[in-house]
């Protein structure tokens, strides 16, 4: 099922259009999941203003651990507290949950199939000073190899809020992913948002390409789909925040109509969102791909945007890939 409805924001395309980071709708969200389930509790790893932990904490205090510095050790707790009937989410940098606890998490967690949803925050070269060291960018591949592992990565703050209320209804483990700096919000209330379901964002009469996305860098994807549309070449844009289970009839709908795919990420491309997708293809529907990520490099201290610029998920660095897959 691909959504037609995509309900997005009248100022999706203005200078005024709201700036929120992805970890906004983590804290708002897992307070919803909070004042709706008591079994929802928080575990930090000392750094709970940072990862918008602190809200849930002010809300609920009995039902938060700070669990300290010692990630390996809250996702064990973790563990042990779904195995009880909690619904634990931990929270951190993605450099260290699931960076620093990945045989925790794999062992504890995925392999005795406990609901925990598994929060990195920070992830992506966007992070910006704080450098390589804290610049996740390998997290998407890890988690999705993981035997029953979910694993989302939302476009937006609001979609990140949905994200973590509908995470917490589920009996699996649940990875999701979350940006530092803050970006556009760029869908609303409305916009819908299922597990393993797929958005079409931007639709074209007979597109040339799709452009398929996931994460806080969708809105430039939008942004490169109307510039090419300027530029005579058109195309349909496919919001994909469920990178694990991926939503195969709308991936493979969208190749069969454009009959080109680009995939973008703010990962590396070996293992990310671009392989699962190609995977995908390969073995339904072989169609030319290229992939926008980064490419086998760590990351570097600068600013977000610069940064971002510098590794090729920059608006005219996708809007060239997808010309040159054209052979415009």
């Amino acid at each position: 099922m691909i959504y037609s409805d995509a309900h997005l924001s009248e100022k999706v395309f203005s200078k005024d259009i709201e700036m929120k980071p992805t970890r906004d709708g983590f804290g708002t969200g897992v307070m919803e999941a909070g004042k709706d389930d008591s079994r929802v509790v928080v575990l930090c790893a000392d750094l709970t203003e940072s990862t918008r932990a602190q809200w849930f904490e002010e809300e609920f205090p009995k039902r938060f651990i700070e669990a300290g510095i010692m990630e390996q050790n809250m996702a064990g707790l973790a563990s042990g507290m779904a195995a009880a009937g909690k619904i634990p989410f931990t929270a951190s940098y993605a450099a260290f949950n699931p960076g620093r606890n990945y045989e925790q998490i794999r062992t504890t967690i995925a392999l005795n199939t406990q609901p925990v949803k598994i929060c990195g925050m920070h992830a992506g070269v966007s992070v910006g000073p704080d450098g390589a060291t804290h610049q996740m960018l390998e997290d998407i591949g890890m988690m999705r190899m993981l035997p029953g592992m979910t694993v989302i990565n939302p476009s937006d703050a609001l979609e990140a809020h949905k994200a973590v209320v509908a995470a917490a209804k589920t009996a699996t483990p649940v990875y999701l992913r979350f940006a530092r700096s803050a970006t556009p919000v760029f869908t609303t209330e409305k916009t819908p948002f299922e597990i393993g379901k797929a958005l079409t964002l931007w639709d074209s009469d007979k597109p040339k390409i799709a452009i398929l996305v996931t994460g806080s860098v969708t809105h430039r994807a939008l942004m490169a789909a109307s510039a090419l549309e300027a530029q005579g070449i058109n195309s349909v844009v496919l919001s994909v925040p469920t990178i694990k289970p991926l939503d195969e009839e709308a991936i493979i709908s969208v190749a069969k109509r454009a009959g080109n795919v680009i995939t973008v990420e703010e990962h590396q491309v070996n293992g990310g969102f671009g392989s699962a997708v190609a995977e995908l293809l390969a073995k339904e529907y072989p169609t030319p791909m290229r992939f926008v990520g980064i490419q086998d490099r760590f990351g570097q201290s600068g600013e977000p945007d610069e940064l971002l610029e510098e590794y090729g998920l920059g608006v005219p660095h996708i809007v060239d890939v997808a010309r040159a897959l054209c052979n415009v």
